[in-house]
């Protein structure tokens, strides 16, 4: 979390929608609903706190990036609890939410954004590491194939620490945008190899300049792609052609936003302001998930978190059966299953 979100995320939130609270389990201890329905209509899920759990022994800090491979594995990118061990930083699990194994001790303190891609007949997980500041890809197994550190050839770094990334996305011809979320704000084009080829966005508040450039993705939905960018700094999600050409800003149901990802014709945004957004195609909120804004809870305990309410959505993605996983920006993590209510 940069000293920019962190000064950002507490203030003012913009109106959300209503959250359904239909009961479907009472807990006997507390009485209360301990998975709520959230949402209406089309867009109703079932809230499973906790549906990814560490094994005994292994603490999870933050929880920040997950991802699925097309096996129906998921990977988690965290930044490691006090007194874990193994202090790997990141945890895989099966579609059933099931630990597998852990790996990536490089990762302990700074595992942050984390992408799976399809490259043909491999498939490779893409890592952000804001304490090493450094952009790794490695093979679903961990092995490292390779870093990238600031890019000190595009000349607007002094030092390499000035350089912090937070978040990658895929262009069709295969290169990498790297969002420097929690550095200068910058975004850079680089290349499958992993070297630097050119700045795509520049910080400031204008079109086509970014703020906090947290988490990037391509948006294929239309004839053309775009990439989408959320502009956390700004309160925005903002636009580009592949040139890095504005397009256009959404800010309708739009507060802190940290990613998004897309999913027929959706697209998903966790949101650092307690809540989780689904837009259509034209940009409109057509769910506002969990929402817990105003929220006090980040270093609370456990036991005063309330179920059906988030306290910071760091990243989340579609699942391949098309429910929805949440990780929580929370020192002692939080990882969310929404099941797609379809009856």
């Amino acid at each position: 979390m940069s000293g920019v979100s962190r000064r950002g995320f507490l203030a003012a939130s913009v109106s959300a929608m209503a959250v359904g609270s239909l009961a479907r389990r009472v807990s006997a201890r507390t009485g209360f609903v301990e998975h709520p329905i959230l949402g209406t209509g089309s867009e109703r899920f079932e809230c499973i706190h906790d549906w990814l759990t560490p094994p005994a022994g292994m603490f999870f800090g933050d929880t920040h990036g997950v991802a699925q491979d097309r096996s129906g594995r998921i990977y988690l990118a965290q930044t490691v609890g006090s007194g874990s061990a193994p202090a790997n930083g990141v945890a895989v699990y099966g579609a059933d939410g099931k630990f597998i194994e852990s790996w990536g001790a490089q990762f302990a303190g700074g595992a942050h954004g984390l992408d799976v891609r399809d490259e043909g007949s491999t498939e490779f997980l893409y890592h952000c590491d804001t304490r090493r500041r450094c952009v790794e890809k490695t093979r679903l197994d961990g092995t490292v194939v390779w870093t990238s550190g600031c890019p000190m050839g595009s000349g607007v770094y002094e030092t390499p620490e000035s350089w912090c990334p937070t978040n990658v996305a895929f262009t069709p011809d295969g290169d990498l945008l790297v969002g420097d979320g929690y550095g200068k704000s910058f975004i850079h084009r680089f290349g499958a190899d992993g070297a630097w080829k050119s700045i795509f966005a520049r910080p400031g508040s204008g079109q086509g300049e970014v703020n906090c450039p947290h988490g990037l993705w391509l948006d294929s939905r239309g004839s053309t792609p775009r990439v989408m960018v959320a502009d956390r700094g700004n309160r925005r999600i903002q636009s580009f052609d592949l040139d890095g050409k504005h397009i256009e800003f959404l800010t309708n149901g739009v507060r802190l936003p940290c990613d998004m990802k897309f999913r027929d014709g959706r697209m998903l945004i966790p949101d650092l302001e307690s809540v989780v957004t689904i837009l259509d195609e034209k940009g409109k909120p057509v769910a506002h998930l969990g929402d817990g804004h105003p929220s006090a809870l980040r270093g609370a305990p456990r036991d005063k978190f309330v179920a059906g309410r988030f306290v910071h959505p760091h990243d989340a993605i579609w699942l391949a059966n098309g429910d929805i996983l949440v990780a929580e920006w929370v020192p002692i993590g939080r990882v969310t299953l929404l099941r797609r209510v379809t009856s």
